[in-house]
């Protein structure tokens, strides 16, 4: 089974409230904020949305797709990369796989709770 195509990325932030900033004046919105400095902005055009997460300063940042799936149960990881992660249960409720491409970058799989392997 492929994937549903690209939902969202990952962008960690040195200074979240600068990176919001940027990304506001560039149209995006605050969907909703934690209480630990991350957050999802979307663009009212729609496309993919954005979860900006402050990192500490000696944190090496990354900026992580994020793909969904309709089940873990029947998701074939390419051949072409590993899996640094096996589908695990998260904090915001759902499913996750983290496999790393060709060239080591991380990317994220994600499928609903109910739909476990």
């Amino acid at each position: 089974m492929t994937t549903k195509g690209i939902e969202g990325l990952l962008i960690e932030t040195h200074n979240w409230g600068k990176s919001v900033a940027f990304w506001k004046s560039l149209g995006y919105e605050v969907e909703f904020e934690t209480d630990h400095h991350s957050g999802r902005l979307r663009h009212p055009a729609g496309g993919p949305w954005l979860f900006i997460a402050e990192r500490p300063p000696d944190h090496v940042l990354q900026v992580v797709p994020g793909l969904s799936v309709e089940t873990a149960a029947t998701f074939e990881p390419p051949t072409s990369g590993k899996v640094k992660q096996p589908f695990t249960e998260e904090h915001w409720g759902a499913l996750q796989m983290l496999l790393v491409d060709p060239d080591g970058r991380d990317v994220s799989i994600e499928a609903p709770l109910n739909k476990k392997p």
